[in-house]
């Protein structure tokens, strides 16, 4: 599981980073020539999408590491640190451009010239592109259950959101609107540090100890009912570690029963809540007498 983990979180990282080099490169190259400071801003948005995969791949080596003495809960908090790191890059990008933008408002150098028909055809190619990279690394994301991933992936849906805006700050300034090139920069600057707030929210939420969503609780519970000699449900408390869950439960059994029956019940339920839920790394069964 942990292998196959770190494996897709390799590969789409990997693919990530050819695409964003490739997209950077071009969407400068589109930028320089066609006189759009819309598509720098946008090749430098991507640009800065390869070092944030870099960052993933160093939060997913890290957190599937085995757990050892000093970190005998494992280390998946690590890649809630990597996504971290994520957000705060985003939102330095999103700053930046926006800062430009309104550099260019204020001084009016959005008069000097008016962008290339290459720009409108490279901001139409990043937006196919990363949309299409959004797509693929959200499912992967979703598939591994990881947030460094898809910390990432929202990384691509903000470069497509940029490239939209690029496409009609373009168009529009290319039919007589100058001013529109760098107030797409301003829409920019707004979709990316939207998407950088939810990115480090999520996981903020992953590391403080928050509680999994009913309906996997709900289960969970029904799962304990189910087992033999489980009388009833006195406590059920779960917390994320990373993508893994930790539960602390509390059943009721017979208390006329040896204590050796009482274990075999807690540890049936103990190994059948791990096996059902992958995502349990470790459950904790207390057993109260009825």
């Amino acid at each position: 599981m942990e292998r196959n983990f770190e494996q897709t979180a390799m590969h789409v990282s990997l693919i990530s980073i050819i695409v964003n080099i490739a997209l950077s490169v071009f969407k400068l190259f589109a930028g320089i020539f066609a006189h759009s400071s819309a598509m720098v801003s946008d090749a430098a948005h991507s640009a800065s999408d390869v070092f944030s995969t870099i960052v993933v791949i160093i939060g997913v080596k890290l957190s599937a590491r085995d757990s050892d003495e000093k970190h005998p809960y494992g280390h998946e908090r690590l890649e809630c640190v990597a996504a971290s790191l994520l957000a705060t890059v985003l939102a330095l990008t999103g700053l930046g451009i926006g800062y430009s933008a309104i550099v260019q408002i204020i001084q009016k150098s959005y008069t000097d010239s008016i962008p290339g028909a290459l720009a409108l055809l490279a901001a139409f190619i990043s937006i196919l592109a990363k949309e299409a990279m959004y797509h693929y690394t959200r499912f992967r994301a979703r598939k591994i259950d990881s947030s460094a991933l898809m910390a990432d992936a929202w990384h691509h849906r903000s470069d497509a959101l940029s490239s939209i805006g690029a496409l009609i700050g373009i168009a529009a300034a290319r039919a007589g609107f100058p001013v529109l090139d760098p107030l797409a920069g301003l829409v920019i600057c707004f979709f990316i540090e939207k998407a950088a707030f939810d990115i480090y929210k999520d996981a903020m939420d992953k590391m403080v100890d928050e509680a999994c969503d009913a309906d996997t609780e709900a289960a969970i519970r029904d799962c304990v009912l189910k087992q033999e000699g489980v009388l009833g449900v006195d406590m059920l408390q779960t917390r994320l570690f990373g993508n893994k869950i930790y539960v602390d439960l509390e059943i009721r059994a017979d208390g006329s029963s040896s204590l050796t029956e009482a274990h075999a019940v807690a540890e049936q339920v103990h190994n059948t809540i791990e096996t059902t839920f992958p995502k349990v790394k470790h459950i904790m069964v207390h057993v109260n007498p009825s």
